[in-house]
């Protein structure tokens, strides 16, 4: 097996490849050191040929794939492409289109919830992956046989498995579904990162406003610094000490130096007089201006109640339709619509509402309930 790393090659095999209905598309990247990932190999697979491109050789022009990708009358097939999505807009500006993610679409046949590649190959095609080059450091050159071989086989299978679970989905009217997810992962605004928005992923211990002020500052200033400099955030602050340092509020560097893992040199450094300077400017920030956290509260055993009664139904919808959980409704939904029936949740629009939406607001309001018979749970309508 040949690695792409001519110009000249790869222009002429994504030519050739431009004739396909659909390509089966897979990535090969490092991010364990950077903060955007770094994608190392492409690999694509057409009816009668595959290839694989080798991203990090010196002078290549990945062009010619970017336009593949590009082509609208091409469909694109990958499995759980949310991160592939993140390297070509990182790199492009843009996401493939149109798009078949396989991951999903088995979650919309019933696989189970987010399958591996390697388990949707068994249970479809009854195959086993060699998984011995799982862990290849990519950006590492030479790559053996085997390693191009495992990274084929990613894209290789995938057009079998595509033409089943495209049949499924057509035979089960299931396709709109298929669509309204895909619309979320291959729309740009999916990748766009709001370094204001970014204190949202944090685990917080204070609701204060003038803690939420400064934590929001300082995050915000973490992911600059880490898109700048294209390092993991935790190599600028470490979650803890970012939390830590927003709950003492520091305004010199002595200040800064006594919080927990944070050095006398690091404090008076260029990160330590930035860290300072976003503390001093979100001091600034009235505190009716502060962010807010949206909460759901479960405040009492009743409204725990009421979300494990709305687990079991939605288990019992999934089994019933043949569909994966999550992809109905998350936890956190669930939590949400407990406390308020108004909730703007994914599961109570479009198909999610019909085969388990409608529902959940009825056994909330007790117009619907669950009974055990013959060791089988049963809903029961009331009038």
């Amino acid at each position: 097996m040949t690695l792409i790393t001519d110009n000249d090659l790869l222009a002429s095999a994504c030519d050739r490849l431009s004739n396909e209905a659909y390509l089966s598309v897979d990535t090969e990247f490092m991010r364990e050191k950077t903060y955007y990932p770094r994608l190392c190999l492409i690999q694509i697979s057409g009816k009668k040929e595959a290839i694989a491109v080798d991203a990090i050789s010196p002078g290549i022009n990945l062009e010619p794939v970017f336009k593949l990708l590009n082509d609208p009358t091409i469909i694109k097939v990958f499995h759980a492409c949310r991160q592939d999505m993140e390297i070509f807009f990182h790199l492009t500006n843009n996401t493939p289109t149109p798009v078949f993610d396989t991951q999903i679409a088995a979650m919309v046949c019933g696989y189970g919830d987010a399958i591996s590649y390697d388990k949707l190959v068994k249970q479809i095609l009854g195959i086993d992956i060699d998984k011995s080059s799982r862990f290849t450091d990519w950006s590492q050159r030479p790559l053996s046989n085997a390693q191009l071989n495992y990274a084929l086989s990613d894209v290789t299978h995938l057009r079998k498995i595509y033409e089943k679970l495209k049949k499924q989905l057509r035979e089960n009217g299931r396709e709109t579904w298929l669509a309204e997810e895909l619309d979320f992962v291959t729309s740009t605004t999916t990748y766009m990162i709001d370094p204001e928005k970014v204190w949202l992923r944090l685990k917080l211990r204070s609701g204060r406003p003038q803690f939420l002020i400064l934590v929001q500052a300082l995050a915000a200033f973490r992911e600059r610094e880490a898109q700048r400099r294209d390092v993991p955030r935790n190599r600028v602050l470490r979650d803890d000490v970012l939390l830590d340092i927003a709950a003492r509020a520091p305004a010199t560097p002595e200040e800064l130096a006594k919080v927990r893992s944070i050095s006398a040199n690091f404090a008076t450094s260029n990160s330590g007089t930035q860290i300072l300077k976003a503390i001093s400017l979100a001091k600034q920030i009235p505190i009716d201006k502060a962010p807010k956290i949206e909460r759901t509260e479960r405040k009492n055993n009743q409204g725990t109640a009421v979300v494990e009664l709305l687990k079991v139904l939605l288990k019992m919808k999934a089994e019933e339709h043949n569909v994966a959980q999550k992809l109905i409704a998350a936890t956190a939904d669930l939590e949400a619509v407990a406390a308020d029936g108004m909730a703007d949740v994914a599961f109570l629009k479009g198909w999610r509402r019909e085969i388990f939406g409608n529902d959940a607001l009825l056994l909330k309001s007790g117009k619907l309930g669950l009974s055990i018979e013959n060791q089988s749970i049963k809903i029961t309508r009331n009038s």
